[in-house]
């Protein structure tokens, strides 16, 4: 279990997040979502123990982040950043097997190279595990650093925007492959997503993030209706229910300042 007590996050003296508690479970997708600037790549950041909170406290398994060594604490943590400065010129295969770093060594053991390997071959791209990163489109980027967080089986997966570079078919794929991969291997996972009909679609559980107002969580169709639309994003929209019983969102127009 993944804990967020009371957390108050602020850059300088801005609070972006305040008073939050929150709960994810294992095989639970929950997917954070909400205006830009409200603080949800800094609750990603301050999870993965890169951003210090202000109030509060976060817990994994009951063991607090403060009382924790932050090497160890990261080491349990898949975490793909937003903007990833993976070095351009290793190729593929090698970043995907920086994911496991503290075990490589000038030799990398064979076993290790195949789950490498197996990892690329996943998302199709066995064909470019041998090009550099800088030869790769910026879709291809994005799912060799996903293969990479992947690759040390984490307990916790922190995925900050991860179809943002992602063709229509293959963020359906990825977001199919993070929440078969969350159940089938007991994952917390919390994932920031633009896209609130692919929230809607694939997480278990919606948190709303809002300027000056509390943080809104639950299940999709519970948490999405118009009048939040209205609240929080300033469009009007209408929530309504596709024939596979997801919320559907259709904007029909933003609201002037």
């Amino acid at each position: 279990m993944l804990e967020i007590r009371n957390l108050t996050l602020a850059h300088d003296a801005h609070e972006v997040v305040t008073d939050l508690t929150l709960d994810v479970s294992p095989g639970e997708v929950t997917a954070l979502v909400g205006p830009n600037g409200v603080g949800k790549s800094t609750l990603l950041r301050a999870l993965f123990g890169e951003h210090r909170p202000r109030a509060g406290e976060i817990r994994l398994d009951g063991t607090p982040l403060h009382a924790t060594r932050l090497r160890h604490w990261q080491s349990r943590i898949g975490y793909m950043p937003q903007e990833n400065r993976g070095r351009m010129g290793l190729t593929a295969l090698e970043t995907v097997l920086a994911g496991s770093i503290e075990r490589l060594a000038l030799h990398v053991p064979e076993p290790e190279l195949r789950r490498a390997a197996m990892a690329l071959d996943q998302f199709g791209l066995a064909e470019v595990a041998h090009r550099s990163l800088d030869a790769l489109s910026g879709g291809q980027r994005q799912l060799v650093y996903f293969a990479q967080a992947l690759l040390r089986d984490p307990r916790v997966m922190l995925l900050d925007e991860p179809v943002s570079a992602l063709d229509l078919r293959h963020q359906h794929l990825l977001m199919e492959d993070v929440r078969r991969l969350c159940r089938g291997r007991g994952m917390i996972t919390v994932v920031v997503l633009h896209d609130l009909n692919l929230a809607a679609r694939f997480a278990d559980r919606l948190v709303v993030l809002g300027d000056d107002m509390a943080a809104v969580a639950g299940p999709p169709t519970r948490v999405l209706d118009d009048e939040l639309l209205r609240r929080v994003y300033g469009v009007e929209a209408r929530v309504g229910l596709d024939e596979d019983g997801y919320p559907w969102v259709q904007v029909r127009g933003a609201r002037r300042a």
